[in-house]
């Protein structure tokens, strides 16, 4: 399964783990890193339809849930 938020669609980032001595000599011997999204598995109930939906989403998706609610939320994402 891929690391994608169903919502926001973020997935992961790869990027440099440096310190400032790392810095200070042009010297790279930690390489890349991957960072993953902070991904939950949610279960949303819709009052509208009164079904209930199992989203992975990230911590920010959830907080759109929460603001903008669950049935436009989701519709604009395409899950309903």
């Amino acid at each position: 399964m891929a690391r994608i938020c169903d919502i926001t669609g973020k997935t992961s980032q790869v990027g440099g783990r440096y310190s400032n001595r790392v810095r200070a000599t042009q010297f790279n011997p930690t390489g890349k890193v991957r960072r993953h999204p902070n991904l939950q598995k949610h279960r949303v109930f819709i009052p509208e339809t009164g079904k209930t939906v199992v989203v992975t989403a990230s911590v920010k998706g959830m907080r759109n849930i929460k603001k903008n609610g669950a049935l436009s939320t989701l519709k604009k994402a395409g899950l309903v």
